[in-house]
C-alpha cells in the first residue's frame, strides 16, 4: 500500500504563504462549494450537459431525461437560480440554455479530465 504522508515533518512556510495569499473568500468558497453540489447530482448534470448542445424546453428535457416535467422543472429552478441555466420565453414556450460561456467551459474542462483518468 502507498504511504501519502511525508517521511520528514517540515512545514515550507514558502508554499503555505503562498497558498494563504490565493486562497478565496467565504463567500467564493461557498459559492464554489454550491456550483458543484449542483453539477455532482446526475438529474442536474444531464440537463447542463443536454443544454449545452442545444436550448430547450421542459417539455424536452423531460422526454430526454424520461423524467415528469415536475421533476425537471424543479431541477431547472435550482441550476437558474444560481447562474448555471438562463431561459427565455417565446410564445407559451420557455426555453432553457446555458446561462454564460464559463458554464460551458466548466463542463469541457471537466470532460477532458474525465477522459484521462
Amino acid at each position: 500500500m502507498q504511504n501519502d504522508t511525508c517521511f520528514e515533518q517540515s512545514v515550507h512556510q514558502d508554499r503555505v504563504e503562498k497558498a494563504l495569499l490565493e486562497a478565496v473568500t467565504p463567500d467564493q468558497m461557498d459559492r464554489l462549494v454550491r456550483i458543484f453540489k449542483l453539477l455532482s447530482e446526475p438529474t442536474r448534470l444531464k440537463i447542463v450537459l443536454a443544454l449545452n448542445s442545444v436550448e430547450m424546453c421542459v417539455c424536452d428535457l423531460a422526454a430526454y431525461l424520461g423524467a415528469s416535467q415536475s421533476s425537471v422543472s424543479h431541477q431547472l429552478c435550482n441550476l437558474h437560480n444560481f447562474g448555471l441555466v438562463c431561459r427565455r420565453r417565446e410564445g407559451q414556450t420557455v426555453y432553457y440554455s446555458l446561462g454564460d460561456e464559463h458554464v460551458s467551459q466548466l463542463l469541457a474542462i471537466g470532460m477532458a479530465h474525465a477522459q484521462e483518468v
